[in-house]
């Protein structure tokens, strides 16, 4: 029975590592939600300024006014390159949560397993020992009847 007792804290060690990595996967998932939408963000807005100023391609600008304009967008396309790593970065952390949870939930289930073919061994011979008694007392109760008889 002890040997029971022992996987069952072995299975509820399992639970709690399975439920800690669906922890982890679902803060790593947000974070990556989080870098993705700022990723997003950023290119609307390159987007959007780069339309802006196409309705002012016809107007007079000062060559500087052009210099600066490009080179904020030159900036601009350097943070969207940095946080599209960051969005790589985290799609690389969510698989390996994934794969982390998913070996913590086959030892969970392999663990299982072997605690229901541990109780199953350990209910069948103590229906193996009932079923010797049985038949000791049976065959006691015969040789009483017949050195009775």
């Amino acid at each position: 029975m002890s040997a029971l007792k022992a996987l069952m804290v072995a299975v509820e060690a399992a639970e709690r590592q399975r439920d800690q990595a669906r922890q982890a996967l679902q803060h790593t998932r947000n974070a990556h939600m989080a870098a993705q939408a700022q990723l997003e963000q950023l290119q609307g807005y390159a987007n959007e300024t780069e339309n802006r100023w196409g309705m002012r391609a016809n107007a007079a600008v000062a060559p500087e006014v052009m210099f600066h304009h490009y080179q904020f967008m030159d900036r601009l396309g350097h943070a969207i390159g940095l946080q599209t790593t960051v969005v790589q970065n985290h799609e690389n952390r969510v698989a390996m949560a994934q794969n982390t949870l998913l070996g913590t939930e086959l030892r969970l289930t392999s663990l299982k397993k072997l605690t229901d073919k541990r109780r199953q061994e350990q209910e069948q011979a103590q229906l193996r020992r009932d079923q010797k008694q049985t038949d000791e007392r049976a065959a006691l109760q015969y040789r009483q009847k017949r050195n009775g008889l």
